[in-house]
């Protein structure tokens, strides 16, 4: 299985740091956040690892270089000339999957979960992508049906549904995305061939699929940390516990 790191993002909430380096290399301890995410990539088992880069991408790059990682097989799609968003990122990544599955992994999200459990959920359900999810609140979230299906998303804020006309949405679980994910190469194939744009988000490309793909969550039944190190009040909370 290869792993793919979303890298890639300015980080505007993390700003006066993103002003001057990468969000993905904001230090948590003693140890950048994309090394920890690494590891824990590692440490289920994935030793080939894409990186997407844009924003401060040399910094990323030379960090790569330095940190020592035997056995790790990493590979960087470069999106310098362009940021493509999660899924032109996967489109663009594409050809270094290897007709594998892939774990995905938002840079910003730090979690001491055995992503093993994931990989494993998803590789006995037989689908074409499982999401981590959880039952946190948020304003924007996916809607799963009784066998754990994905039906559609709601903003909870706007009151917009997607897809437009999903009957009875309020008979459907409301589950809030936590940045990680494995896919199938089936699913990796649908979301290249349905692409109309080199810039787009994986979540909406997802919702326009749940129909022809089979696309369920996992929520884990034990206690687990994860913060989004994206926001500062949470990078200092995740500051406080690793």
């Amino acid at each position: 299985m290869t792993g793919m790191i979303f890298a890639a993002g300015m980080g505007t909430r993390l700003k006066p740091w993103t002003d001057h380096h990468p969000k993905a290399l904001v230090p948590i301890g003693n140890k950048p956040m994309l090394f920890r995410v690494i590891d824990n990539m590692t440490n289920a088992g994935i030793t080939r690892i894409v990186v997407n880069i844009h924003h401060f991408a040399d910094q990323i790059i030379e960090s790569l270089e330095r940190y020592p990682l035997p056995d790790v097989e990493i590979l960087i799609s470069d999106e310098r000339a362009r940021l493509l968003d999660t899924g032109g990122a996967i489109v663009k990544a594409a050809p270094l999957f290897s007709n594998e599955e892939v774990l995905l992994h938002n840079a910003d999200i730090l979690t001491d979960l055995d992503l093993g459990l994931l990989i494993d959920e998803h590789k006995s359900n037989g689908c074409d992508a499982t999401l981590l999810t959880s039952t946190r609140e948020s304003s924007r979230q996916l809607l799963f049906d009784d066998e754990n299906r994905l039906a559609g998303w709601i903003n909870h804020k706007t009151s917009e549904i997607l897809p437009n006309g999903l009957p009875h949405p309020d008979q459907l679980n409301a589950r809030s995305f936590n940045g990680i994910h494995v896919i199938s190469p089936r699913i990796t194939k649908m979301i290249c061939d349905k692409a109309e744009n080199e810039v787009f988000g994986i979540i909406p490309m997802y919702v326009s699929l749940c129909h022809e793909a089979v696309i369920k969550n996992y929520t884990p039944d034990m206690p687990y940390k994860w913060f989004d190190i994206g926001k500062p009040e949470s990078l200092q909370l995740a500051r406080d516990i690793f």
